[in-house]
């Protein structure tokens, strides 16, 4: 079925073709093809309003054509790059091609001097035109009307014209080396050519012209004075110059840099006797022209060279006063940086007013019949707004080019080098003007005003439709108001007799008025009424406005009314001496004239406004090219890059959004390559330059978020006491900066092309997140198994960083990243990469040089040097960024990572829980737990080599020898003096089975916490309970979990509903919880990783059962002929307390807590924890000391018993201690009432193991006698 149309319209106006980003980029006028310039108008209709112009416009039209031929002349020199430069070298075995090469060479710039001469043509004509025009005004009888305004422009245009083209011609070295050149080859191909004479005059003349300062003027002011009398029309031009600066609200920048221009020329030219001095001097006080000079000592020409008027006055110029051309230095005017405060404020007063302005021209539209008076009031105020909108604009944009200007002719001098020491002498030209000569202040107030340009400029431009009737209805009012009401107002009371002015009147009203909007009376009748008419003409505002040649000829009889055609008039063009016209109305007429001559840039709205922030020039340096001899400067010295380089560097959140406006420098500096200069040279170079440039920028860009980021995350995450207990804890706050906007750039404009920003910083953000996961794994490779702490706390941050980027940019899930860095995104791998490095530390450099400390269940590195060094890279270094982000809250987060580096303990274990999480740790408990089977079966041997030297018999120590006597017969019957290497090694293997098996057992603390905190989150969910006896209940018996209810009642409420249109999702979702009920209720019942640990070690020891713990013989204990482990235990554990007490480094500083660990449990595993408490040697040596000690009274006990015996019983004493609270948990965790095997279930945690009641060892129940 169609669709009406109008229900489709109305649907495709609901939605909405904006996207989130923000303007923070200048609004593109069009990449195009056709210049961004007025298209000169021909005036042919000028004849139809019978005003006796048309030799006038005849001569108008051709100034005109001269000034854009002119401008394509200006466009040839300043881009002329030299010849001479490319020419090849022939070799020596190539000189007899040389005739070849000149003639090749020639050829070559034959082409070059063409163009030349066709300047040198162009401007002689030029300038005899010129001179003609002006002396057709300056005749006697002067038998023609003008010049009107429009012409006196045009004369100074082309005037302008010929300044520039004489200036560049003056600063181009290159042309004079080129001809120079062009000349030598025409001499040498010339020989055998016929009839070289013309080209030879040619090539004189030519000669002349090039090397001539200033030439063009030279040739003009001839031209000028072959007839007299011209001396009028050059002061009235000067005349009208200065009165135009004067009343700078009229004028627009570029009209102002050409009045600048050319103020000098025509004052040399005015000035060319004395007697002509004085006449000007009459007209224009010498003052005026002097504080013009002083205001402006230096003035753009083009975008790399300036002309200084009072050069030019000195160097060409006789008669004017040279006392008064002193050069002032006006630093402060020139620098932006001491306007930037006013200019901000006026930036954002417009931007409020303005945006005021069109909400209310929005209403208005909405508004059906609105009221006239509201609705004048309202284009009224549109119209001022755009006129304020182009005078700051011009003025904003003067400033930089004025600044620009400023910066060519004061070259910085002071260069500091900030990372080479170069001699000055080595910095080229234009790194002195340009790179060198801004300071961090200039840069930062260029970077604003190009910004407050560029926004504005995009503020106008995108309304431009919206407010274009408006101006047009107003430009309208204007004009009609003016030759209705204010002309006829003059006709009836000041001009009434006055027949030559009441017609120019007259005629200003036939000329523009629009009879047919008035809704009161026709021409004739309003005409008729005169004086009787107290109100004037009411006529309806229409969108028509008047054409450039009725504003030309209007301003032709205002200026005709004013003057009477008299050049000589005194005073100047609205001057009150002489004239018959009373002051109000001069004032009326000089006010209309001054805005008609605005009418025609807002007529031409989008191309004043692209005219007025073009900013291209910023980027051209041919001029220095050339002077430096280089073939094109690095970027360091682009101003438009050192802009968007100062932004990312400085960190201003302030200037940071305006990161993209230099980039529009690019953009408008490559349109006036291809339109204005037409050369596609230096377009490649510009894009060349953008290409590398938008590279390095966003990968700097990129960097500063990353920072900013990881920064923002190390500040959230440091320890909140910590900051509270320091005084400057500021410093480790971080500042807010506003990369938002430009993360939701998705069109950046470059160059005719749309670039995805957005798309190039999530790229670059998953490399870097990436990059930074593999140096933090490179780091903890580098250093040993302490750094697990420092390594999850930067993982943390780097985590928190990614969440917070995430808010705003879309990149990769940061577990998907960690997987990939660790290797372990395949389905059946459960072997990460840092859990095999977790291991291969372990088995390298934890289990053999770490020694345990039970008292504070730490793990510590041994002060002995290990045996075989370790071979570890070198630590990776980075940028603090790829830490905690800047240097203090990297040393703030070192100083917490320190207190975790000297040790291994909880905090440790905790953080390799988390890392590893349930895919890897199994794999980490199977291999130490294989480690400690292997190491069964390497010590196998060596207990046996010990066994083998124990004597056949060895009985229980006697109590009548005392400690002494035991100790002797305990050395007598351990006859391993020979097997030291062997006794070490064997210590060694079961203080590493030791050390496994208690890092299994804080493993197991570790997992039992997070166990239950697991159970505590998901048990409510379940309908789980602990029961009294630590059992789970369910809440519910035989029903279904509050998470499966939830869900089923939840979906058949929903599928109830008629309006539901897919049930089949909701019952999808009622199955899948209950399927996550069975996974969750399946891992309720884990069990102890220590209990697995010690069953899978007890397997290990059933192959070595019949060697370790043999059976008796007769069925009883066995206590002289027995060499169970036990015995060999006993044996290694008194000698090696012994060397702990004799030797230094003690044997305690080299084994620790872990022998012990490793030893008791192999006895406890194997059924020898009685023989060994019933028969170890140092508990018998105790035994004997405590009834030695008993026995011997205190006054007369030996003093050798005191200082020979005291420190071994002691260590004897912490080893027995050590050895019971061993002996306690392994009967709490593994009773050997039951050897039941255990398994461990495929999510890797272990099942869960029957609780058996303890059993007291036969060792503690034997009475202690007090000491």
């Amino acid at each position: 079925m169609a669709v009406p149309v109008e229900e489709a319209i109305a649907a495709l106006s609901t939605f909405s073709l904006e996207d989130e980003q923000a303007e923070v980029q200048g609004r593109e006028f069009g990449f195009r093809l056709i210049a961004a310039q007025r298209i000169v108008p021909s005036y042919s209709d000028v004849s139809a309003y019978r005003l006796s112009l048309t030799e006038d416009t005849k001569a108008l039209n051709q100034l005109n054509a001269l000034i854009q031929e002119g401008k394509e002349m200006g466009s040839v020199l300043y881009t002329y790059r030299s010849c001479v430069k490319a020419l090849p070298q022939l070799p020596d075995n190539m000189k007899q091609s040389q005739a070849d090469l000149y003639l090749e060479t020639y050829q070559v710039l034959d082409l070059e001097m063409s163009r030349l001469r066709e300047i040198q043509r162009w401007q002689a004509s030029a300038a005899a035109k010129l001179a003609a025009d002006m002396q057709r005004f300056s005749r006697p009888e002067r038998r023609i009307n003008g010049p009107t305004v429009t012409h006196l422009w045009s004369m100074l245009k082309l005037l302008d014209t010929l300044v520039q083209l004489d200036h560049l011609k003056n600063a181009k070295a290159s042309i004079p080396n080129d001809f120079s050149w062009y000349k030598r080859t025409f001499t040498q191909v010339s020989v055998q050519w016929h009839d070289t004479d013309t080209m030879r005059e040619e090539l004189d003349d030519l000669q002349i012209f090039l090397s001539t300062r200033w030439a063009i003027l030279l040739n003009l002011h001839v031209e000028m004075f072959r007839v007299n009398n011209v001396e009028d029309i050059l002061q009235v031009l000067i005349v009208f110059a200065v009165e135009s600066l004067e009343l700078d609200f009229a004028l627009l920048f570029p009209e102002r840099h050409i009045l600048l221009r050319v103020l000098p020329i025509l004052v040399v030219l005015a000035t060319s006797s004395e007697k002509d001095s004085e006449s000007l001097y009459k007209r224009v006080k010498i003052n005026r022209l002097i504080n013009i000079f002083k205001n402006d000592p230096v003035i753009p020409a083009f975008p790399d060279l300036h002309l200084s008027p009072v050069a030019i006055m000195k160097e060409l110029s006789i008669y004017f006063q040279n006392e008064a051309l002193t050069c002032y230095t006006y630093q402060r005017h020139y620098l932006i940086i001491n306007h930037i405060g006013s200019i901000r404020a006026e930036h954002d007063d417009f931007a409020i007013r303005f945006s005021s302005s069109m909400n209310q021209l929005l209403l208005l539209k909405a508004t059906d019949n609105p009221d006239i008076d509201w609705c004048k009031e309202v284009k009224g105020n549109i119209y001022d707004m755009v006129v304020e909108g182009f005078q700051l604009l011009s003025r904003w944009t003067a400033r930089i080019w004025e600044q620009c200007a400023w910066k060519f002719s004061r070259p910085c001098k002071d260069i500091v080098p900030s990372e080479t020491q170069e001699a000055l002498a080595s910095f080229s030209d234009y790194e002195k003007v340009v790179r060198y000569n801004y300071s961090a202040e200039e840069r930062k107030a260029l970077v604003e005003l190009v910004g407050y340009i560029k926004s504005i400029g995009s503020l106008m431009q995108c309304n431009d439709t919206l407010v274009a009737d408006a101006l047009w209805e107003t430009i309208h009012a204007e004009v009609q108001d003016f030759v209705q009401n204010t002309l006829a107002t003059m006709l009836r009371t000041t001009f009434r007799k006055k027949k030559d002015l009441s017609r120019i009147l007259s005629d200003m009203r036939t000329l523009s008025a629009d009879w047919m909007a008035n809704t009161s009376k026709s021409e004739s009748g309003s005409l008729q009424q005169g004086g009787d008419e107290s109100k004037g003409n009411f006529f309806y505002p229409r969108p028509v406005a008047p054409t450039a040649a009725q504003a030309h000829c209007l301003q032709f009889l205002i200026y005709e009314a004013v003057s009477g055609g008299n050049l000589r008039k005194p005073g100047g063009l609205f001057g009150n001496s002489g004239s018959e016209i009373p002051v109000n109305d001069l004032k009326q007429l000089e006010t209309f004239f001054y805005k008609l001559r605005f009418f025609l840039h807002i007529l031409d709205y989008s191309v004043t406004v692209a005219t007025l922030t073009d900013l291209g020039f910023l980027w051209f340096r041919e001029f220095y090219l050339e002077s430096s001899r280089v073939i094109q400067f690095p970027i360091e010295c682009s101003l438009p890059w050192m802009l968007v380089d100062y932004v990312l560097e400085s960190q201003n959140a302030g200037i940071l959004e305006s990161v993209l406006m230099p980039f529009d420098i690019y953009n408008d500096s490559a349109q006036q390559a291809l339109v204005l200069l037409k050369q596609r040279f230096l377009y490649d170079e510009i894009e060349a330059e953008v290409d590398h440039c938008f590279d390095i920028f966003v990968s700097k860009l990129c960097d500063s978020i990353f920072t900013y980021y990881k920064s923002w995350a190390a500040s959230e995450l440091l320890d909140t006491s910590f900051l509270f207990a320091l005084d400057n804890g500021e410093k480790y706050s971080v500042e807010p900066m506003r990369f938002t906007a430009l993360l939701k750039m998705t069109r950046v404009k470059l160059l005719g092309r749309m670039i995805d920003l957005r798309s190039l910083i999530a790229d670059r953000m998953n490399k870097v997140f990436r990059d930074n996961i593999e140096f933090l794994f490179d780091r903890f490779e580098s250093q040993d198994l302490c750094a697990i702490v420092e390594l999850e706390n930067l993982l943390d941050i780097l985590k928190h960083a990614h969440g917070l980027l995430s808010r705003d940019l879309s990149i990769d899930s940061f577990s998907i990243m960690l997987n990939e860095m660790q290797e372990n995104i395949s389905l059946v791998s459960y072997c990460s990469r840092l859990a095999s490095q977790i291991w291969s530390e372990m088995q390298n450099d934890f289990l053999p040089n770490f020694i345990l400390c039970n008292t504070t269940q730490r793990f510590t590195r041994s002060s002995k040097v290990p045996l075989v060094p370790i071979q570890k890279p070198s630590v990776p270094s980075a940028k603090p960024n790829f830490y905690c982000g800047t240097k203090d809250l990297n040393a703030a987060h070192q100083s917490f990572a320190r207190l975790h580096s000297g040790f291994f303990g909880m905090p440790h274990m905790f953080s390799i829980v988390r890392l590893l999480g349930s895919r890897s740790l199994p794999w980490l408990i199977r291999a130490l737990l294989d480690h400690v089977s292997n190491k069964i079966a390497a010590v196998e041997p060596m207990i046996t080599g010990l066994q083998e030297a124990l004597p056949k018999s060895i009985g229980l120590l006697p109590f009548d020898g005392g400690v002494t006597g035991c100790m002797r017969l305990v050395k007598e019957q351990l006859s391993w003096g020979t097997k030291s290497q062997l006794k070490s090694e064997v210590l060694r293997g079961i203080k590493e089975i030791g050390s496994v098996l208690y890092w299994l057992g804080l493993l197991d603390i570790v997992l039992r916490e997070t166990d239950t905190t697991h159970f505590m989150q998901t048990a409510p969910w379940l309908g789980l309970l602990p029961g009294a006896d630590g059992q789970i209940l369910h809440s519910q018996d035989g029903g279904e979990s509050p998470i499966v209810n939830l869900f089923k009642s939840a979906t058949s409420v929903i599928v109830s509903n008629p309006g539901c249109r897919n049930p089949t999702s909701f019952h999808i979702l009622s199955k899948q919880a209950e399927a996550a009920d069975l996974l969750y209720k399946a891992n309720m019942n884990t069990g102890s990783v220590l209990e697995y640990a010690l069953a899978f070690t007890s397997a290990a020891l059933d192959k070595y059962c019949s060697k370790w713990s043999a059976v008796p013989k007769t069925g009883f204990i066995d206590i002289t002929t027995s060499k169970d482990f036990y015995r060999i235990y006993s044996g290694l554990q008194i000698w090696y307390l012994e060397e702990s007490v004799r030797v230094t480094p003690s044997s305690h500083e080299v084994l620790g807590d872990s022998i012990a660990w490793g030893g008791c449990t192999i006895i406890y595993l194997l059924g020898q924890q009685l023989h060994f408490e019933l028969l170890d040697f140092s508990y018998q040596v105790l035994n004997v000391a405590e009834v030695e000690s008993a026995s011997i009274s205190q006054a007369h006990k030996s003093p050798h018993f005191v200082q020979g015996w005291d420190g071994l019983l002691e260590v004897m004493k912490k080893a027995r201690r050590l050895n019971n609270h061993v002996f306690s948990m392994l009967k709490a965790r593994c009773p050997l009432e039951d050897k039941t095997a255990c398994a461990i279930k495929q999510s890797g945690a272990p099942l869960h193991r029957v609780k058996f009641e303890n059993t007291v060892s036969a060792f503690e129940t034997l009475p202690q006698k007090e000491a």
